[in-house]
């Protein structure tokens, strides 16, 4: 199969919205199509289509019982595919939709069975990206869309990256350059009576509950035995070419672990902020006074939100030619940067502490 790629942008002109027809009109022949969104580039289908959900999942390499997220065009479609939407979850539309962050809601039983992966609720989000909504209108239907990459490879936040792990698998992409948040949306069932988050993004907790106060984050972030209500909540994700370890600890003990690396043959791989650095080659080579072979920086640890917006396009800048283990610095869990360490976490081989 032939990817076809059409360069869209945010103004839709005519020639757009010509691109985006034609890709909409594979996607009404049960084929699926990459596209841009505020978070990720999306992996799109007819939602209500289970042969074309089916090849999602075979494009990705996905686990057929990790469910899927549902994209709609605005607040009335969420009926397209839910029974209700809670009240509780109606301020909460208002101030976050369009944007990062989906609901997962009863189900009315209109999304295919592999989208919601047998449960009986179902995530829906409104993307908050002018060539999204204009592809899901074309469409026609409600469009469920993971991550636009392999299974368990760093999420897309760029065109390039989609093609890097899908050229060939999947009828069509819309270019529609880099992505703005770059960590997903953020996923909150409402079903319940206090709403929980199952899985932190681009929304933070505490800009949620300034809206409809305490909300808590559901166990089944750590317990991988769960059946997952939400994807990103089983199986590794995120995960670079080579193994990834969070160091957290001095300097002098990480520049000990690099030297232990060193000593069993392995060339290291490091990730830092800014301000650790006073500069960073732009060819990713390491200064003169570090020990590692390559060495990037995932942005300013005083902007955690363009840490998230780095993070992915950081972790696809190695590559087994030229490192054999990435060594990376946490960062502070807090607002965004809870998303950014959950990823983090789900990448990582493991975590070595001082």
């Amino acid at each position: 199969m032939g990817t076809t790629k059409w360069n869209v942008t945010t103004d839709l002109t005519p020639n757009d919205k010509n691109n985006i027809n034609q890709a909409a009109q594979h996607v009404q022949m049960g084929d699926v199509i990459a596209f841009p969104t505020e978070t990720v580039y999306g992996l799109g289908a007819d939602a209500t289509n289970p042969l074309a959900i089916k090849k999602i999942y075979e494009a990705k390499g996905r686990p057929s019982d990790n469910p899927l997220i549902v994209h709609v065009a605005q607040k009335e479609d969420l009926l397209l595919v839910a029974a209700n939407i809670p009240s509780l979850a109606e301020g909460i539309i208002d101030a976050f939709m369009p944007g990062p962050l989906t609901l997962i809601l009863p189900s009315n039983g209109q999304a295919a069975e592999n989208v919601t992966a047998g449960l009986s609720t179902v995530g829906v989000r409104i993307p908050d990206h002018p060539v999204a909504l204009e592809f899901i209108k074309a469409c026609g239907c409600p469009i469920a869309a993971p991550s636009a990459n392999r299974s368990g490879r760093p999420s897309p936040t760029t065109a390039q990256h989609v093609l890097l792990d899908l050229d060939g698998k999947i009828a069509g992409i819309l270019d529609g350059g880099p992505t703005g948040v770059g960590v997903e949306s953020t996923v909150l069932d409402v079903t319940g009576e206090i709403p929980e988050i199952l899985r932190p993004g681009g929304v933070t907790r505490e800009e949620i509950e300034k809206v409809i106060g305490t909300i808590v984050l559901d166990p089944s972030l750590t317990e991988e035995k769960e059946k997952p209500k939400s994807p990103g909540m089983k199986y590794t994700h995120y995960a670079p070419e080579v193994p990834l370890y969070i160091v957290d600890g001095p300097f002098s003990w990480v520049d000990q672990k690099i030297e232990e690396l060193h000593q069993q043959g392995k060339r290291v791989g490091f990730i830092t902020a800014d301000e650790h650095l006073m500069k960073i080659p732009n060819d990713g080579s390491p200064p003169e006074d570090w020990n590692v072979e390559q060495i990037l920086s995932y942005g300013s640890s005083k902007r955690p939100e363009d840490i998230a917006k780095n993070l992915y396009s950081t972790l696809r800048s190695f590559s087994r030619e030229r490192v054999d283990v990435i060594l990376c610095e946490p960062v502070l869990p807090v607002g965004i940067g809870v998303a950014v360490m959950n990823r983090l976490e789900k990448a990582a081989t493991g975590v070595w502490m001082a």
